[in-house]
């Protein structure tokens, strides 16, 4: 009985997916009998039987709660542990079977697989985009993933590789022609994955190190991503041919960034050091890469002099280099003399070792100089006849230098713009600078910001620190190329003043070139009242003269980035996603005034609370013009893994992205006579929105109530990344960083930040202009759609039950605020369900529907467990490390559940 509603989980075409989970859901169980014995698998089996009952009979969370209640520490910890290793199964399954569908899209031949490269050439070409127009938008396309540090996510790298195991023995499955003996070696090595998986722990306890964090961000970069990027320009090209005819050379759309090292918001752990660090290694990650793919192409382009001819300029190089690099060419061997190829390719790997060394006289000194290189072999080759002798696996790894340099992600720099204001106080001793107001402050400025004037000299620890920021970056340009530094962010950006600050202490920090400050510089508008300002901000920003000249020298292009997560804290989800809606529409007339072209940077989060979306609806909901071929995107936590940690998925989901970008601006939705009218009603919808998510936020003793009933305090002591939880000490929620906040309201299955406020906004919308207004916006405006769609995902992932049993954990606020969750959340639900035409949630999203329903059952006892873990723990004022353990490995199953942290 209980197998069939197993089975019952899944669609009716996912057979193949059913197998797999049945498969490794049964090596799951036997490792967990050979390692925790089999009354130890018993137990497992016995709750897991038990939550598929409660869902399916409905019954209330006590019986199994009490089942579960009184646990000893240790036999906590391993059930959760069990229910985890379950689900990491399951996701590991579930992508896999992601890229069978891919397949067998590609082996049918009969149409395209939907958000692919082929089928959305073949929408844009059925809407009348001719192929001068498309390849003039491939010419301004700009794609770039940004990755972040996540403090609630960070997978050991020993436990990627396993996983990655699995991955490949179920890929190896897809063979049927595979024997008896070899399948039997597939399950092997799963179970030998699992079985070590097993005796892994989870996290290191010890809070990792900003280097550390680079290594874990780096394992995406330097190894699907890297290996992925040839194949996505080769799978380009082939759908260009395939729907246009066109063989065309295709521009460089893709970079990859990261805020790694540079990530100094809040973060005493971040500065000058790190910022030399991360780009030292990261270079050292991309020069071993390069190494090892020349070395292979050396083995590869074998040629001999009389058996085909080679460009004479290639043999000029090779004399050349002899001569001027007489330690690289010594690693030629005598017997290889005879080889061009194999001898230039061999003294190109020992410039690239000397590379890694600084100032190395034979090192390479810029990219564009082993690109020379490279493109002298393929020229050479295609000359002679080696198109198909080695020409395509030079030019991959061409692909591969053009995307990351001698630098591997650009990397980012953060800071606070309260932090600059400090520093502006020492430099200027002037204790009132913060206070004074913007247009004074910017005033005095503008000789710091155009270099007419000059700081005095101090060493107040603020100003010494921010110098040697400013220094690193000038050295790192220097070092690594222009390329290697990214955008600088000011966090908290309030005025035209903030920024001209930002110009000041560069000068300051003597990161000058040809007289300018090299460096694009983005405000970023955190809280919805900042988005509200922005254009305002932008507009004085834009008017002032030493800031034009800078952008001028910047070919007049401005950044700014839009927060995502620190606004849905701020006012809530719809006043959140309508609050960066409007400020995109009006930034981008404030830029196009002014004559500048505006590129947007989205700081979005893995949830939907913190902007997390399907990729192709989110933009093409944007306003109309604000994708315009440019989308620079943060990255994190668990969607890093979802998205990059395997390589086909990789792949699809870099398609997917650029489709969606090229969609978005060949062909952005029509223009739509009701819009305007929409915006008026929206704009009321989020402000009724808003006053009811702060109404809630800001009642007296909300701060206490969410710290008892949410497990906050674990996830405060998880030794997960490198910067604080909170900005500064808690009084309210504005201190509490975005990530923990959304992490701890999921982990108690409210999730109150994905939707607490929509349904009295709604509910006072249908009053004040009608339900059938609402509808009509539902079905016809994508913004309003889209928003429903990702509030719908989070609705059907809440389990108010058990979320009430977490809030009974606060006492005697618990009938205080949870009636008032309970009441939002119904009508919510009911006024969704109402503008959707649906019944149940989820209705029109059958394969989510299913995923979620399969999840379920296995996460409730691991919540439960860690209410009564909770209670437990504070009774002993939280100083059990036995129980603090076992509440970690709960936190941890039950993100792999909901495959959500924050």
């Amino acid at each position: 009985m209980e197998e069939e509603s197993r089975e019952s989980e899944f669609l009716s075409h996912d057979g193949p997916l059913r197998e797999d989970v049945s498969r490794l859901g049964t090596m799951v169980g036997r490792m967990l009998a050979e390692q925790g014995g089999t009354a130890f698998f018993e137990r497992v089996e016995q709750v897991r039987i038990a939550a598929i009952r409660r869902r399916r009979e409905g019954a209330t969370v006590n019986e199994l709660a009490d089942s579960l209640a009184g646990l000893q520490a240790e036999d906590a910890e391993a059930l959760a542990r069990a229910f985890a290793t379950y689900f990491q199964a399951v996701n590991t399954a579930e992508r896999v079977h992601r890229i069978r569908r891919r397949r067998d899209y590609q082996r049918e031949g009969s149409a395209p697989q939907p958000e692919s490269l082929l089928d959305v050439l073949g929408r844009l070409k059925a809407q009348g985009v001719g192929a001068n127009e498309l390849m003039g938008w491939l010419d301004r396309l700009w794609i770039e993933p940004v990755f972040t540090a996540h403090p609630t996510e960070a997978v050991r790298r020993s436990l990627l590789e396993k996983e990655q195991a699995i991955v490949r023995s179920l890929i190896d499955g897809f063979d049927q022609n595979r024997t008896p003996q070899e399948r039997k070696e597939d399950d092997d090595r799963i179970y030998m994955a699992l079985s070590s998986g097993w005796q892994t722990a989870e996290a290191s306890p010890v809070r990792p190190s900003v280097q550390d964090e680079h290594h874990h961000v780096g394992f995406y970069l330097a190894n699907p991503i890297y290996r992925i990027v040839p194949a996505f320009y080769e799978s380009l090209a082939e759908s260009l041919q395939a729907v246009y005819g066109v063989a065309a050379k295709l521009p460089q759309l893709l970079g990859f960034a990261t805020w790694v090292g540079g990530d100094m918001d809040g973060n005493p752990n971040v500065g000058a050091e790190t910022i030399a660090a991360s780009l030292a290694t990261q270079r050292a990650h991309v020069i071993e890469h390069y190494m090892a793919d020349v070395a292979g192409l050396a083995r590869l382009l074998s040629q001999t002099e009389g058996r085909v001819a080679v460009d004479p300029r290639l043999q000029q190089r090779l004399d050349d280099y002899r001569t001027r690099f007489p330690v690289a060419a010594q690693k030629v061997r005598p017997r290889h003399a005879d080889m061009p190829y194999r001898s230039l390719l061999t003294v190109i790997g020992a410039r690239l070792e000397a590379t890694h060394a600084d100032d190395h006289p034979e090192g390479y000194t810029a990219v564009s100089e082993l690109l020379d290189d490279l493109q002298l072999i393929v020229s050479s080759l295609v000359d002679h006849h080696g198109l198909h002798a080695g020409a395509y696996a030079v030019q991959r790894l061409i692909r591969r230098v053009r995307t990351f340099g001698l630098h591997l992600a650009r990397l980012d720099v953060r800071q606070d713009s309260r932090v600059h204001d400090d520093a502006l106080a020492a430099l200027l001793e002037n204790a009132a600078w913060p206070q004074l107001a913007s247009d004074a402050r910017a005033q005095q400025l503008r000789g710091y910001a155009s270099g007419s004037a000059r700081f005095p000299i101090s060493h107040a620890d603020v100003v010494t620190s921010l110098y040697d920021v400013f220094a690193t970056l000038g050295d790192a340009r220097r070092r690594y190329g222009r390329e290697a530094v990214g955008l600088y962010i000011i966090s908290m950006t309030r005025s035209a003043a903030d920024v001209l600050a930002v110009l000041a202490l560069a000068r300051y920090g003597g990161l000058v070139e040809s007289g300018s400050v090299p460096l694009n510089i983005a405000p970023l508008f955190e809280t919805v009242d900042d988005l509200k300002n922005a254009p305002a901000t932008l507009r004085a920003l834009l008017a002032d003269p030493v800031y034009r000249q800078h952008l001028a020298a910047r070919n007049d292009q401005q950044w700014v980035m839009l927060g995502y997560s620190d606004s849905g804290k701020d006012g809530g989800t719809l006043a959140s996603r309508w609050g960066l809606q409007r400020a995109q529409v009006e930034l981008l007339e404030v830029a196009s005034e002014a004559g500048i072209q505006l590129a947007f940077f989205h700081g979005r989060g893995g949830s939907a609370s913190r902007g997390g979306a399907r990729i192709t609806p989110a933009l093409m909901s944007s306003p109309r013009g604000a994708v315009a071929g440019v989308l620079r995107v943060t990255e994190q936590g668990e969607v890093i893994h979802r998205k990059y940690g395997i390589r086909a998925l990789a792949l699809r989901n870099l398609e997917q992205t650029v489709g969606a970008v090229l969609r978005a601006s060949l062909r952005p939705r029509e223009t739509e006579s009701r819009e305007e009218r929409w915006r008026e009603q929206m704009n009321r919808l989020s402000v009724n929105s808003r006053q009811a998510y702060r109404a809630f936020v800001e009642r007296e003793h909300f701060v206490d109530y969410f710290r008892h009933a949410t497990p906050i305090d674990v996830i405060e002591r998880m030794t997960l990344g490198s910067r604080p939880a909170s900005r500064r000490s808690m009084r309210g929620v504005e201190d509490l960083r975005a990530i923990p906040w959304v992490f701890a309201w999921t982990q108690c299955r409210s999730i109150i930040t994905g939707w607490y406020g929509l349904g009295t906004a709604l509910e006072q919308g249908a009053a004040e202009f009608g339900e059938a207004e609402l509808s009509e916006m539902a079905h016809d405006w994508p913004f309003f759609s889209n928003l429903l769609d990702d509030v719908e995902m989070v609705l059907a992932k809440c389990d108010l039950d058990i979320a009430e049993a977490f809030s009974k954990l606060s006492g005697s606020l618990h009938e205080e605020f949870f009636g008032l969750i309970r009441d939002e959340f119904e009508r919510t639900r009911h006024w969704l369900l109402r503008l959707k035409s649906g019944n149940t949630l989820l209705q029109g999203d059958p394969r989510l529907a299913a995923s979620i329903r399969l999840r379920n059952p296995y996460v409730d006892p691991m919540s439960l467990m860690q209410v009564d873990l909770l209670h437990r723990w504070r009774a002993g004022d939280r100083k059990d490390d036995a129980l603090l353990q076992a509440l970690v490995a709960c936190v941890n199953g039950v993100s792999q559940g909901l495959q959500n942290t924050g």
